[in-house]
């Protein structure tokens, strides 16, 4: 077996809603108010250039989001806006309002954030190359609260992706490509966040991988903590999310159920440069 295939997660087993700090939450069970709050957000670069114009997103408690749209349409700098990173990007957002569990955090910085609940798995992985696994995890535990259960945490994160105790003390570097995103989104849940925010985890890895990555987000998931997806990768998006937001030139162009969405072929052709889904929607998530 090469080590591309080597990344799936045990889809049973310790609770991840423990790994999260979130509540267990039904995957699809009705949600009252919005973890996640994003309204009429306006983001320049430069002072100069409108990146995002009036944009608005949510997602429950809970829930699983994608947003979706061809490069440059302004996904990624809407994570930024979300995580406090814009302005080591040259952005700054001037207008809209950005809330997490009913509180405002457009200003909070990203080490606040971490603390509050929310966790981020950056485009291109960024693990530590030269620490090993388990250092790299050890990284991760960042918030106070999971300094407190650091080790149980580990164990928990070990358990469900087994490849990575397998390697823990090997570096992060050697890992393949679908290993080092495992990686990467396993240091994340090592601060217990309620929201997991993902950038492009399906680049440069191989189909199969991909699926896999798909049912390791699918299974956080449904034992508690919530996704915002930021894709291309529309298989990935119909695996794990199930709604979603397209972005085109920094607006919204429309939002739907992802099966809905992906399955509409003028959508995907005009929007997203990808084929019509054959057969039912359902089909893909399989």
């Amino acid at each position: 077996m090469s080590q591309e295939e080597e990344v799936r997660p045990v889809t049973r087993g310790p609770s991840v809603g423990a790994v999260t700090g979130a509540q267990q939450t039904p995957a699809h069970a009705p949600v009252s108010s919005a973890l996640l709050e994003v309204d009429e957000l306006r983001v320049t670069y430069g002072g100069a250039v409108l990146a995002l114009d009036g944009v608005s997103f949510s997602v429950p408690e809970g829930g699983t989001v994608a947003l979706l749209g061809a490069n440059g349409a302004g996904k990624t700098t809407a994570l930024r806006a979300v995580t406090g990173l814009l302005r080591f990007h040259g952005g700054q957002v001037t207008a809209g309002s950005i809330r997490f569990a009913g509180r405002s955090i457009a200003r909070a910085d990203a080490a606040t954030l971490v603390g509050s609940g929310i966790g981020q798995v950056l485009e291109g992985r960024r693990v530590f190359a030269d620490l090993t696994v388990a250092e790299n995890l050890r990284v991760g535990a960042f918030a106070g609260r999971a300094r407190r259960r650091e080790r149980e945490i580990r164990q928990e994160l070990l358990e469900l992706f087994p490849i990575l105790a397998e390697r823990a003390d090997q570096p992060a570097g050697l890992l393949s490509g679908g290993q080092q995103q495992v990686l990467a989104i396993a240091r994340a849940l090592m601060a217990q966040p309620r929201l997991l925010l993902l950038d492009e985890p399906s680049l440069g890895l191989a189909p199969r991988v991909v699926a896999e990555i798909g049912q390791a987000l699918r299974t956080i998931n449904e034992r508690g903590c919530a996704l915002l997806l930021v894709e291309q990768s529309t298989a990935l998006a119909m695996r794990a999310t199930e709604h979603a937001y397209l972005l085109e030139t920094g607006r919204i162009r429309t939002h739907a159920s992802t099966a809905e969405m992906l399955s509409d072929e003028r959508v995907r052709a005009s929007y997203l440069g990808a084929p019509a889904v054959l057969g039912h929607p359902e089909e893909v998530t399989r």
